[in-house]
């Protein structure tokens, strides 16, 4: 199902958006605003785990498309959320080992828009991304998927780390993309396997880092040291595919 808005702004349409059950991403409030209406927005938003942020009213002037956010703005989802059972579900009912992408605080929505396309031609059963310091499924996120957001599922989570150790009971192991990691053509990448792909700038964060099996890294023979994270999502996730496929 998909929301027809992304961007709410002004104290009745933002209330009612989360009475409504959208999926909230973030909360702009002004600061200093302490009134009846903000306060139970605020309540609003604390119950779906929203990411509230005070900032000033000028910072909310320039955010609002409309000139009457009544102090407050909300960002919804474009597409609803998955549940990581339904990325595991997805695996089961075609009969294949879960192949699941990991993004661990991507923030430009077109990465993470061109991720998730590479996701659903790779053959991935879905995507996981964190609730906190990451961008949601915003309406760039969708036009970038190029319709991918209609038929793989996302998955945001409050812990990356836990979510990963309850997949671990399931059988899955996790390589993440690391640049002194061991060349992915030395490692075996076959079976349940969740990709971790960090942020563009800090990479994999140290707590999910850790809950890495292993670190695969792409062989680079260029004048620069990195490449943007799509691009390193696209590549790690064919090795795999490679494999899986047995292609030698």
């Amino acid at each position: 199902m998909s929301y027809e808005e992304t961007t709410i702004e002004g104290r009745n349409a933002v209330l009612e958006a989360f009475r409504a059950g959208k999926t909230i991403d973030k909360l702009f409030v002004q600061d200093g605003c302490q009134d009846g209406p903000v306060r139970t927005i605020v309540r609003e938003a604390r119950k779906g785990d929203t990411l509230i942020q005070y900032v000033a009213k000028e910072r909310l002037n320039q955010m609002s498309e409309t000139g009457n956010h009544q102090g407050v703005i909300a960002f919804a989802a474009a597409y609803s959320y998955a549940e990581v059972e339904d990325i595991l579900d997805a695996a089961r009912e075609k009969g294949e080992p879960p192949f699941i992408f990991i993004l661990d605080g991507i923030e430009d929505p077109h990465n993470l828009g061109a991720i998730i396309r590479t996701a659903n031609l790779a053959g991935a059963h879905g995507v996981i991304i964190p609730k906190r310091r990451a961008v949601g499924l915003t309406s760039t996120v969708a036009r970038t998927s190029a319709g991918a957001l209609h038929y793989t599922p996302v998955a945001h989570v409050t812990n990356l780390a836990v979510t990963m150790e309850e997949l671990k009971k399931e059988g899955l192991w996790f390589v993440c993309a690391d640049m002194v990691g061991e060349s992915m053509y030395r490692l075996n990448l076959t079976g349940p396997i969740g990709l971790v792909i960090g942020n563009e700038g800090s990479g994999v964060s140290r707590l999910v880092k850790e809950k890495c099996d292993m670190a695969a890294s792409i062989p680079m023979n260029g004048n620069i040291d990195s490449l943007n994270a799509s691009v390193a999502a696209g590549v790690l996730a064919y090795e795999i595919v490679r494999q899986r496929l047995n292609i030698k």
